[in-house]
């Protein structure tokens, strides 16, 4: 059974689309309130009472972000079979997710340094989470295959690893030839090859 929304959080997630919209097209510092209530057509103070500035928006983008790759990333590593398998299908849900969530992604890569460091913190906390997901995958395939010897730290190799996936929210193209899943099984085979006996 559906639960249905209210009426208040059906607004709050209006705005906060069209948030990702402008936030993207824009950028974060060029966009005003007034350019966000009449993107869903309400008055400033209407804006106001879901939402306090567009500073808070911006960390509930980033925090909606970060909570959903962390439960993809806690679910995918779950249902693989293998720890080598989690982490190539860590690397390809990450392509997917980033491909079909591009504005999203520019807002997230593009506009860290708008939040203050006491809010940045928070947000490191749970990136830090989602990497720990990845390594952890990582360390269990290096433990069942001690043959394998990575030229570089665990760390190193992740954020090598995320540096590559992510990135494609810059150049990615969905008229281009390629489906998301098929390009993340490409860079997933690229990125795998150093950990494979």
């Amino acid at each position: 059974m559906t639960v249905p929304i209210s009426r208040a959080a059906g607004q709050r997630e209006r705005v906060l689309r069209a948030s990702v919209e402008i936030f993207s097209r824009r950028g974060y510092r060029a966009t005003s309130m007034n350019e966000i209530a009449a993107g869903v057509g309400l008055s400033k103070p209407t804006l106001y009472h879901y939402f306090r500035n567009k500073e808070e928006l911006l960390v509930l983008i980033y925090q909606e972000v970060l909570d959903e790759s962390l439960r993809m990333a806690r679910e995918t590593v779950a249902a693989a079979p293998t720890p080598l398998d989690a982490v190539r299908d860590l690397i390809i849900s990450r392509v997917v997710y980033t491909c079909e969530n591009q504005d999203l992604l520019k807002i997230c890569f593009e506009e860290e340094d708008e939040l203050r460091p006491n809010l940045a913190e928070s947000l490191l906390e749970r990136r830090r989470a989602f990497e720990d997901v990845f390594a952890l995958a990582v360390l269990a395939h290096l433990a069942d295959h001690p043959q394998v010897r990575l030229a570089m730290t665990t760390k190193t190799y992740v954020n090598m690893c995320l540096g590559a996936v992510n990135w494609t929210y810059k150049w990615y193209s969905d008229t281009g030839t390629r489906k998301p899943v098929e390009l993340g099984r490409d860079i997933a085979d690229a990125l795998l090859k150093v950990l494979i006996p």
